[in-house]
């Protein structure tokens, strides 16, 4: 059953997200009763990409949530609804990549090593300032927010996927999309007596660091996850390779937007795509991205 949250309409003036924005969290389950094949996007590649993705989502996005709620004090009432929207979204969420991470166990999968691997970085978290977690998370939901508004506009990402599982990634990044501006407008409000200058720099110089941990550990974890599958050395990095930047590659399709996020003055909601969340939802079809 669909929850929309009502958020108050009062335009807030220091940031450009729509006035009209509704964040509805969509109580969906999926995978419970299902079987999909081990290789349920129908090659290996998008199966290892996006089971390492997922494996990192339980504890990642526990951290999202902790790094916002940190500082919602203060919060203006439309914000404060965002907020709440925000965290009842990603509980969702987590709970559904749960259920996903074990059929991919089941399937005969060890997801183990990346799960003990991000557990290792939060714990290095706990010590910093809680203004650099909320960066992070910012980064890490713009970085959500493209790959979100990729898959639901392209449709060869998922299209010989298992269709369960497809509903499940395409659910996900309906809510990405419509949540995409929370952590950033709550990281103006936590910096609202900093210079523009100070944000930039610091938004900026965090997205960096993020991109390459990001990638990294992903290609890691995918290759790991790759040679359980008995594919191993140039063939497994250069499928990984070709899948990421040549087709689908979601790597190449999101660069402008990842590019995008050091404009000074840079927002999220600087491209209003809602009419992406329309085509989840059934509506819009005109949205899709002509096949390549």
């Amino acid at each position: 059953m669909n929850a929309p949250v009502s958020i108050d309409t009062t335009v807030r003036k220091a940031a450009p997200t729509p006035a009209d924005l509704t964040i509805t969290v969509r109580d969906e389950r999926f995978n419970r009763s299902t079987s999909p094949r081990r290789w349920w996007a129908g090659e290996p590649f998008g199966t290892a990409w996006h089971n390492a993705l997922s494996a990192t989502f339980p504890r990642g996005e526990a951290f999202f949530i902790e790094a916002v709620k940190a500082h919602r004090e203060g919060a203006d009432p439309k914000l404060e609804a965002e907020i709440r929207a925000f965290i009842k979204q990603e509980i969702n969420h987590t709970r559904e990549h749960i259920a996903f991470n074990r059929l991919a166990e089941d399937a005969g999968y060890d997801i183990k090593a990346i799960d003990a691997r991000v557990a290792e970085m939060l714990a290095l978290t706990k010590d910093r300032p809680a203004i650099a977690n909320l960066a992070v998370t910012m980064a890490l939901e713009h970085y959500t927010a493209m790959m979100a508004a990729e898959f639901l506009a392209n449709p060869k990402h998922f299209a010989e996927a298992d269709p369960e599982v497809r509903d499940m990634w395409r659910w996900h990044a309906a809510e990405e999309i419509e949540h995409k501006g929370v952590a950033y407008d709550t990281w103006l409000h936590a910096t609202r007596d900093w210079s523009g200058w100070k944000r930039w720099k610091v938004r900026s110089l965090v997205m960096i660091s993020v991109t390459s941990r990001f990638f990294k550990n992903r290609w890691t974890d995918s290759l790991e996850l790759l040679k359980q599958d008995g594919i191993t050395g140039w063939k497994a990095k250069w499928g990984l390779l070709k899948y990421l930047t040549v087709s689908p590659g979601v790597v190449r399709r999101i660069f402008p937007a990842w590019l995008a996020y050091f404009k000074p003055g840079f927002h999220p909601w600087d491209h209003d795509d809602r009419k992406l969340i329309k085509l989840y939802e059934g509506d819009f079809e005109d949205a899709l991205m002509p096949a390549e």
